[in-house]
């Protein structure tokens, strides 16, 4: 099990990977189907509600993550899907009907973060690698984003183990 985050003056885009004890098309699955992804996406300690799944190209992702006594709604929008190894996506924070909104916690977020994600399979294993950068984004929203890699890690780390979890039961 491999955890990273990186940034470069090249690409300073969010990287972590990690290798699952389960096979790619399981994996996949845990990704692209409402009823897998909602019972492991998200932070540890969060209920996920998902309003909408549509995994096609130009399809939404659209859900509510409930954090404490409050909930916070996001989407992801497909741009490409190319089963059972590959797909782009741009995630946002959103209100409950599914518009981009601010994050909760900052002002100076991205409103939109372009993701590619890539599942590659050996000896039943498979290893998912995640990339994301703001795209449209200004100086400032750029630089918060770098800045909170440290913060993503976690979170990223908290929701693969919960997909972890989720794999080592399905």
């Amino acid at each position: 099990m491999t955890n990273q985050a990186s940034a470069t003056a090249v690409d300073r885009e969010f990287t972590v990977t990690r290798s699952f004890n389960a096979p790619r098309d399981l994996v996949w699955k845990a990704w692209s189907e409402p009823e897998r992804l909602a019972q492991w996406w998200g932070p540890k300690g969060c209920k996920l509600e998902v309003r909408k799944l549509e995994f096609k190209p130009g399809g939404i992702f659209h859900y509510g993550m409930q954090m404490g006594p409050g909930m916070w709604w996001g989407r992801f929008v497909y741009r490409e899907i190319e089963k059972p190894h590959r797909i782009v996506f741009v995630s946002s924070f959103s209100d409950e009907a599914g518009g981009i909104t601010r994050a909760p916690f900052s002002s100076t977020w991205p409103l939109e973060v372009l993701n590619t994600l890539t599942l590659t399979e050996e000896n039943g294993k498979t290893a998912v690698a995640l990339r994301g950068g703001p795209i449209n984004a200004s100086p400032e929203e750029r630089a918060f984003f770098e800045g909170m890699f440290e913060s993503m890690q976690q979170g990223f780390t908290g929701t693969f183990d919960q997909l972890d979890e989720y794999l080592a039961k399905a």
